[in-house]
């Protein structure tokens, strides 16, 4: 009896482990769906941000600085105060030539009344042709003498108006680079920097071949026509979009590459005179492509493949890629026809033929 008992309890075990030896380790992986999605054709550039007005700040004339009016760093409005320069002297250059203007003035008044009683003396023959013409040109010189003192009162007063240093444009203020106490001058340099900032310009460089393709879409070349986007130095999308609006007249002979200039809004100040940035531009109309996380890719020595779940199990379709959709998806040009159910995360467990549970993953934003 016992020993039918072990026997029994010997083929229990025996018939277990031969199951479980026959039966398929299952792999748990996360799936995207192969997603059809319009995408437009672009090509993609480095630019570098440009603010549409640009200006250093100077001082116009010589004297003491006696007020810095802005904080660093802030916006300021065009009008707005930014240096105060001591005005005495300029206020007393205005009276003199005020009153050398008043002395001009007076002097004509007189050259008028020796012209005409001149003038009666000579009609009546008591004066003499040289007495006359010698008042009427007194009359002259004192006219002369009246134009060049307006312009010094005229000149003193605009020197006087350079005193007060203020912004010529709405923009951003930089650093001062002059401090109250200091003599300043035309010669002293850029005393501060204001840099507008909505909207700005993106200057980038492109190739003659790239314009080439870009008339191969059969486009016509309206520089208005064509729309433009940024991506940031970590490829996050800025969120306006902008449009090109000039074409530089020649190419640079060393490098055979044509300026192009893109205006964008800049709300936000996002943007950042002299900042690096990817542009790209949209030629043509969207055409349906897959797309795929990047992260499903996988190269080999025969090229690029992903892994998809076919009837329970991980099989590998080979793909060609194209350009990037945003900045973590991948445009697939042949392999794969949407739809299909591709291995994005337990990829280092996955072989051909592995039976998998497949588990939905939620697919990163697309932020094309």
């Amino acid at each position: 009896m016992r020993s039918k008992l072990a026997l029994v309890v010997a083929l229990y075990f025996m018939s277990t482990l031969a199951f479980s030896q026959s039966a398929p380790q299952q792999v748990s992986v996360g799936v995207v769906a192969a997603e059809r999605k319009p995408i437009a054709k672009s090509l993609d550039f480095v630019g570098r941000i440009e603010a549409i007005d640009r200006v250093e700040i100077k001082a116009r004339v010589t004297g003491y600085l006696e007020a810095v009016e802005f904080k660093e760093g802030d916006l300021v409005q065009a009008g707005a105060s930014l240096y105060k320069i001591e005005k005495g002297l300029f206020q007393a250059a205005v009276g003199e030539a005020a009153g050398a203007l008043d002395r001009s003035k007076a002097a004509k008044v007189l050259s008028e009344v020796q012209l005409q009683r001149a003038e009666e003396l000579y009609e009546r023959n008591v004066g003499s042709a040289v007495a006359r013409d010698q008042a009427r040109a007194a009359d002259e010189q004192a006219k002369g003498t009246i134009l060049i003192d307006q312009a010094n009162l005229d000149t003193a007063k605009i020197n006087l108006s350079y005193t007060d240093i203020v912004a010529p444009v709405t923009g951003k203020i930089g650093r001062t680079n002059v401090t109250k106490g200091n003599v300043v001058s035309p010669e002293s340099g850029p005393l501060t920097i204001i840099v507008s900032q909505d909207p700005m310009y993106v200057t980038f460089p492109v190739s003659q071949r790239e314009f080439l393709r870009l008339q191969q879409t059969g486009q016509q070349l309206d520089v208005t026509q064509l729309k433009a986007s940024l991506r940031f130095a970590d490829l996050s999308k800025y969120d306006q979009e902008g449009t090109v609006n000039f074409v530089d007249v020649t190419v640079n002979r060393t490098t055979d590459t044509v300026l192009v200039r893109a205006s964008f809004p800049n709300p936000k100040g996002a943007l950042v005179d002299g900042q690096l940035v990817h542009v790209s531009i949209k030629a043509g109309k969207p055409v349906e492509k897959v797309v795929i996380p990047q992260s499903a890719l996988i190269a080999d020595q025969q090229g690029t493949y992903v892994f998809v779940v076919d009837e329970g199990k991980a099989a590998i379709r080979r793909v060609r890629t194209g350009g990037e959709s945003g900045g973590t998806n991948i445009v697939i040009e042949e392999g794969l026809s949407g739809g299909e159910q591709v291995i994005v995360d337990g990829l280092q467990s996955v072989r051909p033929g592995t039976a998998v549970i497949a588990t939905p993953t939620p697919q990163l934003q697309d932020r094309s």
